[in-house]
């Protein structure tokens, strides 16, 4: 649970909704980086998820899409601020892409949040992430240089990533991807690689939690694992590793209907390896 004044500070989310107002199951959704809810709409559309007993509650991340940011940028305050949205909505499970995985994590972590985790494609430490956004985080530090390197990133990454989108939607999440703040852009990517930074690895983190938690690869994905940190995360009994196949690492767009019954299996504790192959 989050702190009376962490739960004050921020009560602005965007929120899209679905499924059955009295359902059992409540189910947190948080997409990824520079996206908003609109990156979950064909797996909330699924049958695995549309048909279940499961109320689904997609959580843009305060700041992304042009919504409004907290007064706090850290990794830290989003978990807590996370973990009071799932106890306010009452969901007790929750999935989280990329960047919304790795908030998740820390929610876990620091005891916001206790119930089963679906981490879509996590970053475990700065070695693992995307390198052009390393490269942009460091530059992005460099006064008179950071603004430039971040208004042309955002400018480009939507572009860049428009192959990986199918052909249906491409329009759609790719105006979604340039619907971002380029200074905030820039000052919360450097709060979430300080608190990478800050640990090194996340695994002995995620560990520590003891949540039940599938981490959720897509098989091409361009965000890695080093070694060390997949046989971490496979000595501990409550993780699961799971690969989707024919994805990247947007998986829940590549492979709506896989991600969507694996987040039903778990959400209806009928996890057990949640293997979607």
């Amino acid at each position: 649970m989050a702190s009376t004044e962490e739960t004050e500070e921020f009560d602005a989310w965007d929120i899209r909704e679905s499924g059955p107002a009295d359902a059992p199951h409540g189910v947190l959704l948080l997409p990824g980086g520079l996206c908003s809810t609109v990156f979950y709409e064909d797996v909330m559309a699924e049958p695995a998820l549309a048909d279940a007993p499961v109320r689904l509650v997609a959580a843009t991340i305060p700041g992304f899409a042009h919504t409004p940011p907290p007064r706090d940028l850290s990794m830290e305050n989003y978990a807590a601020l996370v973990g009071a949205l799932a106890d306010r909505h009452g969901c007790g499970t929750a999935v989280g892409h990329s960047f919304g995985a790795n908030i998740l994590l820390e929610a876990a972590a620091a005891g916001h949040f206790s119930g089963p985790l679906v981490l879509l494609s996590p970053t475990f430490s700065r070695a693992d992430e995307a390198t052009e956004f390393s490269v942009a985080d460091r530059i992005g530090r460099v006064p008179g240089v950071g603004a430039l390197t971040w208004t042309a990133l955002l400018r480009l990454a939507p572009r860049m990533m428009s192959h990986q989108l199918p052909e249906a939607r491409r329009e759609v999440l790719v105006a979604d991807l340039r619907n971002n703040d380029t200074g905030l852009c820039r000052r919360l990517i450097r709060h979430y690689f300080d608190y990478l930074d800050r640990h090194g690895s996340l695994v002995p983190r995620l560990r520590s939690a003891q949540v039940p938690t599938w981490v959720v690869f897509g098989e091409h994905d361009e965000i890695g694992l080093a070694e060390e940190e997949v046989a971490g995360l496979d000595a501990e009994p409550g993780i699961t590793l799971v690969t989707v196949p024919d994805s990247g690492h947007l998986l829940m767009v590549d492979q709506p209907a896989l991600v969507a019954e694996l987040i039903a299996r778990v959400a209806l504790g009928r996890g057990g390896t949640a293997d979607p192959r």
